[in-house]
């Protein structure tokens, strides 16, 4: 008989603050825009999409496409999905070398 197996979907974890905290850390240090949209539709599935996308004006099946690493968002979309979401950028310079 064939192991029985289930989709795996790392919304069902994001329940708590911390754990998108971490998981939206973890997608940025990979500075890949489109990775980062898609794990911001994974907080979104994870937070409710429906209401996300009623508060910040737009389909439903907008922001999914959006935000589902295939679609090219603007960065206002990231915004607002991000600010209707709690999550704040901060910005920190990275050691460089200065040019004399």
């Amino acid at each position: 008989m064939p192991a029985k197996t289930t989709a795996y979907d790392s919304a069902e974890f994001l329940d708590s603050d911390e754990a998108i905290e971490e998981y939206m850390i973890a997608a940025f240090e990979t500075e890949d825009p489109a990775f980062i949209a898609q794990c911001l539709g994974t907080v979104a599935r994870a937070r409710n999409m429906s209401q996300l996308s009623r508060q910040i004006g737009m389909s439903r099946s907008a922001l999914y496409k959006a935000l589902s690493g295939e679609g090219n968002p603007e960065f206002g979309t990231i915004m607002k999905v991000m600010q209707a979401l709690g999550i704040k950028l901060h910005p920190r310079f990275e050691d460089l070398p200065r040019a004399s």
